[in-house]
């Protein structure tokens, strides 16, 4: 866990006229000082928490897939632990995690632990880290859209072999790759050619057991020229569990999403 004073994100460019936005929102392990003085963990039992809780070597995957791509896609990177806030929650009622205390700022752990005091005040976090990690997000995607007429956004996400507790639909399958998708966002071309660069990992399924995508606010639901998929790959092809080293699966797997990315 780091301490030390970071930027809240990195956006990376590609080629100009690129329409495709790699997303990297949950990769990072960074907790700014004064927001670990908020959670209630101890040293020992924080790392174990983000042992679980973080996409690890997410960012190194979209990277190398961004280094083979003959038309680089653009990348925003999370440089902060989604314990400090979740940019891809809704930061009000409509988000489902609320109900396990995983909504825009946590108050509870993967094991349903107390992570956050019932006293706390999430504005503070969502004015610090939350909107402006939202605004950014949507002048990248306006960006794609002004360079290029349309805006792809790829979600770069993991998940455990074993469901953790706090997953509200672990019951289901949990494929080698999950692709999450949204039935505005998501046309039958973009998963299509998401499940044919993903066949050679011993098989893929739609939304399970993670579902939908992100899509700024602005664009959510009203503007078709943003179309987006997430990518959930489990753990256990690329890594060790939990929070281990990357294995020999990262670069085939870089080599999966750089062959999307082509087709976008």
């Amino acid at each position: 866990m780091s301490t030390a004073a970071q930027p809240p994100f990195r956006l990376l460019p590609g080629r100009p006229d690129s329409p495709v936005l790699l997303h990297v929102p949950h990769g990072s392990r960074a907790i700014p000082e004064g927001v670990r003085d908020g959670i209630l963990l101890d040293d020992g039992a924080l790392e174990r928490e983000l042992d679980h809780i973080t996409d690890s070597h997410t960012a190194e995957l979209a990277g190398r897939a961004a280094d083979a791509c003959a038309v680089r896609p653009w990348s925003l990177v999370n440089g902060l632990s989604r314990l400090v806030v979740d940019p891809e929650r809704f930061p009000d009622e409509r988000e489902e995690m609320r109900a396990v205390g995983m909504g825009a700022v946590y108050t509870h752990t993967t094991h349903r632990e107390r992570l956050r005091g019932s006293e706390t005040d999430p504005e503070p976090l969502l004015a610090t880290y939350f909107r402006p990690y939202a605004e950014a997000m949507t002048e990248a995607v306006d960006a794609r859209i002004a360079a290029a007429g349309r805006a792809v956004v790829i979600d770069v996400h993991s998940y455990p072999t074993a469901p953790l507790p706090y997953e509200l639909h672990g019951a289901g399958p949990r494929p080698p790759v999950c692709l999450g998708t949204d039935p505005f966002h998501t046309p039958p071309r973009l998963r299509a050619a998401a499940a044919d660069a993903f066949a050679g990992f011993g098989g893929t399924a739609f939304d399970t057991p993670f579902a939908g995508t992100y899509v700024p606010l602005k664009h959510f639901g009203t503007d078709r020229r943003v179309t987006a998929l997430m990518i959930e790959i489990r753990r256990d092809t690329y890594m060790t569990e939990p929070g281990g080293p990357a294995g020999p699966g990262l670069d085939a797997l870089a080599s999966a999403l750089a062959e999307l990315v082509a087709t976008c």
